[in-house]
């Protein structure tokens, strides 16, 4: 008995259709289009019960796939009891509105569906922020298909006399709320200019450390990586966007060399662009900077295409390519060796690993220590010891060998990273480079 209290108190998963078009310059994959769309929908929660595709040379302005197929849709949602349709497409208000009156069921669009599960894995206020300006950026222009109460006129007539509050001069309710809305939208953009320019700071107080950052297709295996690389605690799951906050730790690499290695956000194809400029303070790391580990599935049937869409989030970022370094991650789940093979050939450049056995991980450790000013030099300085901040960077970035002191002078011999001895000179006459 309690077990049946127990199912009938569990939340059902909404069953979904899912629907591609499929233009003819479609970014979707030609060989499973709809793969994408049914990992977001499983994301989110959602169960799906159908699939359709449609191919069409232009959109429909009425209902984005022609009065015939949304009739289709609307057969095939009755037949398997469907309660939501997802296109894997952005639709307008008036074509979901249209959609909707057709089919009878919540029409919802791909930027609609990848914002909902935005909101689901907000974890702090900085996301939360992002997200909630997202989501009323996206809501704004459908306020009135959204809410049809809205139409109405407060209080019923143009100049409302029915009810204590309601009097005056009628001004419809859709006008109110936009106003709410744009006041909001205006307060978050305040709070994430905040942030951003918080942000920046703190990306430009670490121009002494050397600064990687994970990016990569969502789900490619990043946090997994960062947790083998540094030993942090971080949130994995095998779903699309398990980590919206950018999280950073320290890496120690060879010969002293340390790192600040930060976990981003992931991409998918044709993210929305107003998502990519609310989250740009997230992004802020992977703009600034001095290395980019590109974590791509090599796994996957289709990690070519999401290499090509990250890149193409990080072009329009303008994040330089002489500083992203390719790691096809998860070669452990690979049987077939011509898979590799292929991948070989055409990344000839890219590092092999595995973040869950660990397999390449020294490989890229040293490349990272390359691209990190070269190979360690070994120096000999005298630094001033009563300057506390000095002293504390060369413990921290210094292998040293020896070390005497004369007075207020501090004679040390060590192993640094050219990049490292080259940041001594900020100090001034506090430090002098005798020899390397």
């Amino acid at each position: 008995m309690e077990d049946l209290k127990r199912n009938d108190l569990s939340v059902q998963a909404e069953r979904a259709l899912l629907v591609a078009v499929l233009m003819p310059d479609s970014t979707a994959d030609p060989t499973d289009p709809v793969g994408e769309l049914r990992a977001l929908v499983q994301t989110a929660g959602g169960q799906v019960v159908d699939e359709m595709l449609v191919k069409r040379r232009k959109v429909n302005p009425g209902y984005y796939v022609g009065s015939g197929k949304a009739r289709q849709i609307a057969n095939r949602a009755e037949q398997n009891s469907v309660e939501v349709i997802v296109f894997d497409n952005d639709l307008t208000p008036a074509q979901v509105r249209d959609l909707e009156e057709v089919v009878g069921r919540k029409v919802i669009d791909r930027s609609e569906l990848i914002l909902d599960i935005f909101a689901a894995h907000a974890r702090t206020n900085e996301s939360r922020l992002q997200v909630e300006l997202a989501q009323l950026e996206y809501t704004y222009p459908r306020l009135r298909h959204m809410w049809s109460h809205l139409e109405r006129i407060a209080g019923g007539t143009d100049i409302a006399v029915g009810g204590i509050g309601t009097r005056g001069p009628g001004e419809k309710q859709i006008e109110i709320d936009r106003r709410l809305v744009q006041k909001r939208v205006s307060y978050l953009k305040r709070q994430i200019a905040q942030i951003d320019r918080r942000k920046i700071r703190q990306v430009r107080r670490r121009n002494q450390a050397f600064c990687v950052c994970l990016v990569g297709y969502t789900n490619a295996g990043k946090s997994m990586l960062m947790r083998l690389l540094t030993g942090a605690d971080v949130h994995i799951a095998d779903q699309l966007f398990a980590t919206l906050d950018t999280k950073t730790r320290r890496w120690n690499l060879n010969n002293g060399q340390t790192a600040l290695l930060s976990d981003t956000v992931g991409f998918v194809r044709d993210l929305p662009h107003h998502l990519i400029a609310s989250f740009r303070a997230t992004l802020e790391e992977a703009i600034h900077a001095d290395l980019l580990i590109h974590v791509a599935d090599a796994s996957h049937d289709h990690v070519a295409r999401q290499v090509e869409a990250v890149n193409g989030v990080l072009d329009e970022l303008g994040c330089r390519t002489d500083r992203r370094l390719l790691v096809l991650n998860k070669t452990d789940r690979i049987n077939d060796p011509t898979v590799l093979t292929v991948l070989r050939k055409k990344y000839p450049q890219a590092l092999e690993l595995s973040a869950v056995t660990g397999s390449g991980a020294k490989e890229l450790i040293a490349q990272v220590a390359d691209h990190h000013g070269g190979s360690a030099v070994r120096v000999s300085l005298q630094a001033d010891c009563r300057n506390g901040r000095l002293m504390q960077y060369i413990a921290q970035y210094a292998q040293v060998e020896e070390q005497t002191y004369k007075g207020t002078t501090a004679r040390i011999t060590a192993r640094m990273p050219a990049r490292q001895v080259e940041m001594l000179r900020a100090f001034g006459d506090d430090v002098a480079i005798v020899h390397r």
